[in-house]
């Protein structure tokens, strides 16, 4: 063979190998590499050199990011009311939980006095009337041979709504029934009372304890009319004419004396109370803001009487009507 065949194979030889390595190349572009192998199997091949970056001045050692210490955004508030939104829009107007407002509604708003937003009187509803009918007003007795009407009528009965505030510290809402005659009066006593911040645990119709008066003086329950007697009398307590209410019974009991002597405790569970030397949170006397509002506007107070002692309960006695 000719030194020119031969330098042209060679020649040859030279491009094949060329071509074969840029094709070889092309073909594994998208294979790992021995450090990412390594990296998954767990091995450590020898690192590869890398080349120094053509410009050295332009690359800068990256600095690792610290964790953002500043407070993340607080998420935007749901169901904010747009202060610039529809002033047309009809507001929400509160629905009172209390029995006697349910049921008396707005059926005697043009007969309501208000004396102050919370605290108004008004006529007795017939949807009261029923609800009241056979609990804490007498229903019809259709046995008897001439039933006696009760001694006063539901025309001279009013429905009160208050605020007062509870032994939580928060206002809350009350109601009783009372006597037309004294029904202007609680409502400004109770409206002091609230301004002052006063504690009363609670002011519910005594027909939500089933006209129990027991149960609900056991329950701390401030309230007014239930047509009922004196206990182990058959005289009508002022209670049955709406002219008497009793305040906080549980820390304001009722004191009666045996005849040997021997001190009986209405509500049973307020005996700690009966002792009225002692210091305690909601307890009446002459120096409590109750006695003082109470008795400004003509009631007289249980704690006063002798013989026995009623710390809860309030009463006015009406002027007889001219002749």
């Amino acid at each position: 063979m000719d030194r020119e065949k031969i330098v042209k194979m060679v020649v040859v030889l030279a491009a094949i190998v060329v071509i074969a390595g840029s094709l070889s190349r092309l073909f594994s572009s998208n294979s790992m590499s021995l450090s990412e192998y390594a990296h998954i199997n767990g091995g450590s091949p020898t690192q590869e050199p890398t080349a120094p970056p053509e410009d050295a001045d332009a690359v800068s050692t990256p600095t690792p990011e610290l964790p953002d210490s500043s407070p993340s955004p607080s998420p935007e508030p749901e169901n904010i009311p747009d202060p610039e939104g529809d002033a047309d829009e009809e507001e929400d107007i509160p629905v009172s939980s209390l029995t006697g407002a349910v049921l008396n509604g707005t059926s005697q708003a043009d007969q309501r006095f208000t004396l102050e937003e919370g605290f108004y009187y008004e006529p007795v509803s017939d949807n009261l009337r029923r609800y009241m009918t056979g609990v804490s007003y007498p229903a019809e007795d259709a046995g008897a041979e001439s039933p006696e009407p009760p001694e006063i009528t539901f025309d001279e009965l009013r429905y009160v709504h208050i605020l007062h505030i509870d032994y939580d510290g928060n206002p809350t809402e009350g109601e009783l029934v009372c006597n037309a005659a004294i029904a202007a009066d609680l409502t400004e006593i109770f409206r002091e009372l609230y301004r002052n911040e006063y504690r009363l645990e609670k002011v519910l119709l005594i027909d939500e304890y089933d006209g129990d008066d027991t149960a609900s003086m056991e329950d701390n329950n401030t309230s007014c009319f239930n047509y009922r007697t004196v206990d182990d009398t058959d005289r009508l307590s002022k209670h049955a004419y709406g002219l008497a209410i009793d305040i906080n019974p549980l820390y304001n009991p009722y004191v009666t004396y045996t005849e040997e002597g021997a001190e009986q405790v209405s509500p049973a569970s307020a005996l700690p109370y009966a002792r009225r030397d002692l210091s305690f949170p909601h307890k009446i006397d002459e120096d409590d803001l109750c006695y003082e509002l109470f008795t400004r506007h003509g009631f007289t107070w249980g704690g006063d009487w002798n013989g026995v002692k009623d710390y809860q309960h309030f009463q006015k006695t009406l002027e007889p009507a001219a002749p």
